[in-house]
């Protein structure tokens, strides 16, 4: 039981956490905090809370009805297993109304990064949420934007601003030299977040892999479980724990 909670856990909290909050209708406006604002026309705060509550309620139900159905192979170093999650939890976005992982990336950097006045920080805290994401730099690409900045703000003879118009036009010339330079061209981009994707699933059945191996190691320190062989990490069925 231990172990089917928190896979269980894992792969819904995975699809669910902060979806809600994201959206427009349950966002309170930033003007309404100052000091001329007129009174924002929002719905009473138990109201909000209880429209909250039914819709993660109502989306945790949907994915949970998609993983009683699809099979998961919690092995991260099998491609075709995590080609098969990532499509199992496109399934569940789609179905719940759920936010793609790109989007959610988006907002939150938007969110992150918006008080940030300057390049270098900016560029910075990206590499920060990425490392979070346990998502992987395979192409040295940030480390290639930083020596940009550093031409840009040698030229400038100053830290650049991201207010500055100017010193941002430079740098996103030299960001698309870069792009030029690896090959990633604009009009790729469904490709680029398909690849996204994958990543962020093999991240995340990393995760899996780990829980459960904790789980079962739990387990066997448990006397009537003591003598019981335990299964492969790979061979469970999450369905069978639903």
């Amino acid at each position: 039981m231990a172990l089917a909670s928190r896979l269980l856990s894992r792969s819904t909290r995975q699809l669910c956490a902060g979806q809600v909050v994201l959206r427009p209708e349950h966002a309170v406006p930033i003007r309404s905090f100052a000091k001329e604002a007129a009174a924002p026309t929002t719905l009473k705060g138990d109201q909000v809370l209880k429209d909250i509550f039914y819709e993660v309620k109502n989306k945790l139900e949907t994915a949970i009805g998609v993983l009683r159905k699809e099979k998961i192979t919690i092995d991260p170093e099998d491609p075709a297993a995590v080609s098969e999650y990532a499509k199992v939890m496109k399934s569940v976005r789609q179905k719940a109304n759920l936010l793609s992982e790109s989007e959610i990336i988006k907002f939150n950097i938007e969110v992150e990064t918006h008080e940030i006045p300057d390049a270098r920080t900016y560029l910075l805290k990206l590499k920060e949420m990425r490392v979070k994401r346990g998502l992987i730099d395979s192409q040295g690409i940030e480390d290639l934007q930083m020596a940009a900045l550093d031409k840009v703000e040698k030229e400038l003879k100053k830290p650049l601003l991201r207010n500055n118009e100017k010193g941002i036009a430079l740098l996103k010339a030299e960001f698309d030299k870069i792009n030029q330079k690896l090959g990633i061209r604009k009009e790729e981009m469904p490709k680029y977040e398909e690849q996204l994707e994958l990543k962020i699933a093999k991240a995340q059945l990393e995760e899996l892999k780990k829980d459960a191996l904790e789980a079962m190691e739990t387990q066997k320190k448990r006397e009537e479980f003591k003598d019981e062989e335990m299964p492969t990490v790979k061979s469970l069925d999450i369905r069978n724990f639903i």
